[in-house]
């Protein structure tokens, strides 16, 4: 599992975590809530190794990433011992095809592992039919799904996703819906879901935290909480 503990992260003199803690368990999704601003991809930032923290640690399958005592793993190091980010904006290479995309997604793996598993085509079929397609003439919702399936072309254990409903059409939303529900299904992978659509994040989340400030201020399995209550943190 994940377990990110008392974490500070600082950008110069201006603390943007302030002694976070969350777990993420394999075969559960566990989803960060929060308004703009307040801390969540830098959070993910931190955990994928883009952003060195000031304080706590940072664990994973009981390898330390990052603390102030033993130092930091690289993001490719992270990589390697299986995170994958999807990261806000899905960042594809908009002058690469779709299959260009795809085969970036294997600079962590060891060459024997290199291919696009048939698994990856069954859950966004749509992806199939445009392999020679440029990346930059999809719709953003077709961007989304090769953003997620370039992250699962990496085989990751942790599936770390920020914000994937993001300007994204309600089909397509449901569409992402369903491919995580699945690989939770699966049960050999953990995932971090950042998330502003209250809807879509309660409808998958096993395990929910709420940020505010750079703080977490409500935490908890997501059954223990009315609707209500969470949702009164995430209203401007």
């Amino acid at each position: 599992m994940l377990r990110v503990s008392n974490v500070d992260l600082y950008y110069g003199a201006a603390q943007a975590l302030r002694g976070v803690s969350i777990n993420a368990e394999i075969g559960k999704v566990t989803c960060l809530l929060g308004r703009n601003g307040v801390g969540k991809t830098s959070l993910l930032q931190a955990i994928i190794g883009h952003l060195p923290i000031r304080g706590g640690e940072i664990i994973w399958n009981d390898r330390t990433l990052c603390s102030r005592s033993s130092g930091s793993m690289s993001a490719a190091q992270r990589a390697r011992a299986g995170i994958a980010y999807v990261p806000q904006g899905r960042e594809i290479f908009p002058l690469l095809t779709v299959e260009e995309n795809l085969r970036t997604g294997f600079a962590p793996l060891p060459r024997a592992k290199r291919q696009i598993g048939d698994d990856i085509y069954e859950l966004f079929p749509v992806l199939k039919d445009m392999l020679g397609r440029r990346g930059g003439d999809l719709s953003g919702g077709q961007q989304q799904q090769l953003a997620i399936a370039r992250a699962l072309v990496t085989r990751p254990r942790l599936l770390v996703l920020d914000e994937p409903t993001e300007g994204i059409q309600p089909s397509i939303i449901k569409d992402i819906e369903r491919v995580i529900s699945y690989l939770r299904g699966q049960g050999d992978m953990a995932i971090l879901l950042v998330e502003q659509y209250f809807d879509f994040a309660h409808a998958l989340a096993d395990d929910f935290a709420v940020m505010d400030r750079g703080q977490i201020v409500m935490h908890g399995a997501i059954g223990d909480y009315a609707a209500d209550d969470i949702k009164t943190h995430l209203t401007v």
